[in-house]
C-alpha cells in the first residue's frame, strides 16, 4: 500500500483545491450557477458566495444575481473553475434584462410543448 505525499493532495478529485475561486456549477435540472467556492463537505454540498445563475435562450443571456448560495450535493453534475482572465460570451450573444430573459424562457418552454403534442399527434402517422 503507497501513501500520497502532501503534494499530491491537490492532484486528488477533492474540492479542495477549488476554494477561494471561481467556479462553473451545472445543476442536475440544466441550471449554471457560477461564483465563489467557500465550502464543501464529504457529500459535495457546497456553499457559493457572490453566486449568480446564468440563463441563456438562444442569444440571448442573463446573470441573475443569487448572493451566498447554498448547492445540495446530489443536484450537482459537474464542477469546473473558470478562468477569470478568458470568460467571454461569443460576440453574437445579447445580455438583457431579467424580466426579459423571463418572458423569452416561457415562449422557449411553450415552444416546446407545442412541438411536443405536434409530435405526439402525429405519431399514428409511424414515419419510421
Amino acid at each position: 500500500m503507497s501513501w500520497a505525499a502532501p503534494d499530491d493532495i491537490f492532484f486528488s478529485t477533492s474540492l479542495a483545491a477549488y476554494l477561494d475561486k471561481k467556479l462553473l456549477v451545472l445543476l442536475r435540472d440544466g441550471r449554471k450557477l457560477m461564483g465563489l467556492l467557500r465550502s464543501f463537505d464529504q457529500f459535495a454540498n457546497a456553499v457559493i458566495e457572490e453566486a449568480y445563475e446564468r440563463v441563456i435562450v438562444d442569444d440571448l443571456y442573463c446573470d441573475i444575481p443569487l448572493g451566498l448560495y447554498i448547492i445540495r450535493g446530489e443536484n450537482v453534475v459537474l464542477i469546473g473553475e473558470l478562468d477569470i482572465e478568458k470568460e467571454e460570451l461569443p460576440a453574437q450573444m445579447v445580455q438583457v434584462s431579467e424580466a426579459e430573459i423571463k418572458r423569452a424562457q416561457k415562449a422557449e418552454k411553450e415552444e416546446m410543448l407545442l412541438k411536443g403534442l405536434m409530435r405526439k399527434r402525429m405519431e399514428f402517422l409511424d414515419l419510421d
